[in-house]
């Protein structure tokens, strides 16, 4: 597990995996509410789960490491447009995880 900013960097899929579920709860806008963690925002969250994807992509292979980038460039674009969870973007944003999280569980399960 690498780290910057105090955010880990998943160095597999089964961290990876926690990271997506770590999301669905911290969406939309990913800033830490205890104060634990000041520097957790929307960029460090996008710059991890992506940090993380580009570490596994050997693993997860090329089809999927790409759908994976192309989802996570949608989820953020959600996240961002509606950062009040108002207008049902955030809603897109976590289905999309949802997604993620459960091909991975696949995966990590051997199918």
């Amino acid at each position: 597990m690498s780290e910057f900013c105090g955010v880990y960097v998943p160095k597999n899929i089964n961290e990876l995996n926690d990271l997506i579920g770590a999301m669905v709860l911290r969406s939309p806008t990913f800033i830490d509410k205890t104060g634990y963690f000041p520097a957790q925002n929307i960029d460090v969250t996008f710059r991890a789960l992506n940090e993380s994807l580009d570490l596994v992509r050997d693993e997860l292979g090329e089809d999927l490491y790409r759908k994976f980038r192309a989802m996570s460039d949608q989820m953020r674009a959600h996240f961002e447009a509606d950062p009040g969870d108002k207008t049902g973007d955030t809603q897109k944003g976590r289905e999309l995880l949802f997604d993620i999280h459960e091909i991975l569980t696949q995966r990590l399960r051997g199918g």
